[in-house]
This record gives C-alpha cells, sequence and structure tokens, in this order.
C-alpha cells in the first residue's frame, strides 16, 4: 500500500455479534504498532439509521465538504475533470427489489449486475421518462449513472452501503423533497415489469432489475477545490461485513493489516457501522514515555467501540 497522509479504513467493526467474537482472537501487529506512535484526536459519533456511514462522513470531512447530503456525484464530476458549477447532480444505481407484503428488500447489489452494453440500453429506455421531470441522465460506468436536476439540490440520500439487503422503506429521501423520485421509482417498476430488456434478462437466468437507488445527490460548494493532499478511503472489509461473512472479514482484515507500511500515516481514521475515532502521531515527552513504558491500547479493544 502507497504512503499515505490520512488513511480512512471503512467497517473497522460492527456492534454485531458475529464481529464482536471475530474481534477476540483478530490480531493486527501492524495496527498494533501503530497505535504507539498515535493517540486518538477526533470521535464521532452516530447511529445505524443515519443516511451517511461513518467512513462516508469522514471522508467528506477531509474533503471539506459537508458530512450531510455530501455532493459526490458532482465532485466525481470534477475529480473526472468536468466542470459541474453550480449545478445539482446525483447518482443512480439500477437495483433489484424484492417486494413482499411486509417490506420492500433490497438484493444484494451484484444481483443486478450488468455489462457495459445492458447499462446503455437500459439507460436509453430510462431516460426519456426521468427528462419530463428534468433530469438529464448520463452514462457513467455499468452499475452507476450520472443525474443532473433540480430535485437533487440539498437533498440528503441514502448511501448504498446502508441499503444492502435492507428493507429500503426507512432509507428513501424525504417526500416532501423527493415526490418525484418516488412516482419515478414506481413507474420504472411497472415499465420493466413487462419491458423487452427485461425478458432478455430473465432469459439469460439473471435477476430482474425494477427500480434505482438515488444516491450522492447535491451541489458543490461555490468556488469548491479539491484539498492539496487528498485522504485515502480504504474499502477492502466492506463486502464481507454488508454481507455478514465474519470470517471472511477477519481474514481480510489481517490481509489488510500486513499490507500497510510500517511507519503510521498522519492521521488514521477506523470506521464502525456507528461510530469513527480518528488518530493523529502522538506528540513526544511525557505520554510518548508512558506509551513506550506501558504499552498502547490494543487494537482490538479500540475496534469494539466503533
Amino acid at each position: 500500500m502507497s504512503e499515505f497522509q490520512h488513511l480512512i479504513i471503512s467497517y473497522a467493526a460492527s456492534d454485531e455479534e458475529g464481529c464482536q467474537q471475530a474481534l477476540q482472537d483478530l490480531a493486527l501487529p501492524r495496527l498494533q504498532q501503530w497505535l504507539k506512535t498515535l493517540q486518538p484526536a477526533a470521535t464521532d459519533s452516530g447511529e445505524t439509521e443515519d443516511f451517511a456511514p461513518p467512513h462516508e462522513r469522514a471522508l467528506a470531512r477531509a474533503l471539506q465538504l459537508p458530512a450531510r447530503a455530501t455532493p459526490w456525484a458532482a465532485l466525481h464530476q470534477l475529480q473526472q475533470g468536468a466542470t459541474p458549477g453550480d449545478a445539482a447532480w446525483a447518482f443512480i444505481t439500477p437495483c433489484h427489489w424484492h417486494i413482499s407484503p411486509d417490506q420492500v428488500r433490497m438484493s444484494e447489489l451484484a444481483a443486478a449486475q450488468m455489462h457495459e452494453a445492458q447499462s446503455r440500453e437500459l439507460l436509453a429506455i430510462m431516460a426519456p421518462w426521468f427528462a419530463e421531470d428534468g433530469i438529464t441522465l448520463a452514462y457513467d460506468r455499468a452499475d452507476r449513472w450520472l443525474a443532473q436536476g433540480e430535485v437533487f439540490r440539498g437533498l440528503e440520500t441514502a448511501s448504498l452501503d446502508r441499503i444492502a439487503l435492507r428493507d429500503v422503506r426507512p432509507w428513501l429521501p424525504s417526500k416532501d423533497q423527493a415526490a418525484v423520485l418516488h412516482r419515478l421509482q414506481t413507474e420504472m417498476q411497472m415499465l420493466l415489469y413487462t419491458h423487452a430488456w427485461s425478458d432478455a434478462r430473465e432469459a439469460a437466468g439473471q435477476a430482474p432489475i425494477n427500480s434505482f437507488w438515488v444516491h450522492g445527490a447535491g451541489a458543490l460548494p461555490s468556488g469548491y477545490q479539491l484539498p492539496a493532499t487528498m485522504p485515502v478511503l480504504n474499502t477492502d472489509l466492506r463486502n464481507a461485513a454488508l454481507t455478514g461473512n465474519w470470517p471472511a472479514w477477519q481474514k481480510t482484515w489481517q490481509r489488510l493489516d500486513a499490507s500497510l507500511p510500517a511507519a503510521a500515516p498522519a492521521r488514521l481514521t477506523l470506521c464502525g457501522e456507528k461510530n469513527a475515532v480518528t488518530l493523529e502521531h502522538a506528540p513526544g515527552g511525557l505520554l510518548q514515555k508512558i506509551k513506550q513504558l506501558f504499552g498502547s491500547q490494543h487494537a482490538a479493544d479500540m475496534l469494539r467501540s466503533l
């Protein structure tokens, strides 16, 4: 792993029982070594119901962007060399909802996997419906499109990480702000249910796509510029954590730890599903001598607090 000034590790822990058990015998020697020279500098306490998980909040703050309603899509445009201006943007991710009488459950995001040609075909089918409501869709990558429209300005949307394998209803944006999007989701369900594109997908043995998720909405602050030093967000632990595969998560953590450089970064942010802690280099003097004499906090104990 290359050197960095600020490393953010997502899904470093969870309060789920399986994760807590995995932490009991999780050895992370490199992280433990880092803790000898790092001390807590800031904490971020939240809830699992927050639309933005801790790692996204930490990244937003490091980029000097609002931690709520972070305009990730507009930032992506800027990073790609485009000029998003003061327009409001969002990401649109096609997905599969399993609809039952008691919940509307988001399937694993991998279930909606498409290759580029499929994605572009679906985009062409859906784009005219969005255009009628003043929303312009554009291809970004197979699993995600860009959308521009005033409906996205100041709109707080839930991260994809929050809804995977969960009932989406508590995570939908406010109806007062997003009535148009709620209606479009219903219209797309009806449109795709009997569309030839869906028939071809079913014939190929692929899960149907019957909805979309809006995330990363908003506009960049006026005159915004990227910071000179960019933080690094590590997502190696994400998939195992989201699917609750804690043995795989434990092994991934061990591989991640082994890949870390010997020298700790200037800042390290460890994130769970609710909370995060940011650590910085401890100053020399008495504190450092005490740490060297008695040892630093055990890595697993720190992770349990997340």
